[in-house]
C-alpha cells in the first residue's frame, strides 16, 4: 500500500484529503503544518507528499526546500495543493522542484489521477535507476577482474612443478605444460 503524506494546516481539508486517500487504497499520513510535515517526511519516507503552501511555522516552499536537500527525501514526488493560483507562485514551486501543482478547490478525480501519474512516474524512474546501477556495478566488477588478471600476469614468476613449467609474462615466454 502506497503511503501519502498530507501537509495541510486546515483541519477540514486535511481530514477530507486523508479520507479520500484512504478510500482510494492509500495509507494517509497527516501533518498540521510545514515543520511537523518535514519531520514526518524524514521519519516516515512516504511514497508521495501533498503539501499546502501557506502554513504557519514553515510554508510549503520551505518544506520542499528542506526535503529536496536530504538524500532520503529528495526523490519523493511532491505535489503542491494550494489556493494560490498565480503564475508566479506556480513557477516558484516548480523551480524549487515540485512535481505538480493542484489548486483548491480541487476535483477528487483530478487529484487521484495526478497522484497515480506521479507514483507511476516515480516507480519507472526507480526501476530505471536500479537497472543502470546494476549495469554500473557489473562494469566495475569486470574492470576489477581485468585489473586483477593484469596484476597476476605481471607478478608471475617462472617455476617448475612436477608436470608443468610456469614463466612470467615479463620474460616473454609462454606457459608450457608437459604430459
Amino acid at each position: 500500500m502506497k503511503r501519502i503524506l498530507v501537509i495541510e494546516d486546515n483541519s477540514d481539508v486535511r481530514e477530507n484529503l486523508a479520507e479520500i486517500l484512504t478510500l482510494s487504497g492509500y495509507e494517509a499520513i497527516t501533518a498540521e503544518n510545514g515543520k511537523v510535515g518535514a519531520a514526518k517526511a524524514q521519519a516516515e519516507l512516504p511514497d508521495l507528499i501533498l503539501c499546502d503552501i501557506m502554513m504557519p511555522e514553515l510554508d510549503g516552499y520551505g518544506v520542499l526546500h528542506i526535503l529536496s536537500r536530504q538524500a532520503s527525501t529528495t526523490d519523493i514526488p511532491f505535489i503542491f495543493l494550494t489556493a494560490k493560483a498565480e503564475k508566479e507562485d506556480f513557477r516558484r514551486g516548480m523551480s524549487l522542484g515540485a512535481d505538480d501543482y493542484i489548486t483548491k478547490p480541487f476535483d477528487d478525480v483530478v487529484l487521484l489521477q495526478t497522484i497515480e501519474n506521479r507514483l507511476k512516474k516515480s516507480e519507472r524512474l526507480r526501476v530505471a535507476s536500479e537497472q543502470s546501477s546494476g549495469s554500473l556495478d557489473r562494469f566495475i566488477d569486470e574492470a576489477r577482474a581485468m585489473e586483477a588478471i593484469k596484476h597476476l600476469s605481471e607478478i608471475a614468476r617462472c617455476g617448475t612443478t612436477r608436470k608443468k613449467t610456469l614463466c612470467s609474462a615479463k620474460e616473454n615466454t609462454r606457459v608450457g605444460f608437459t604430459l
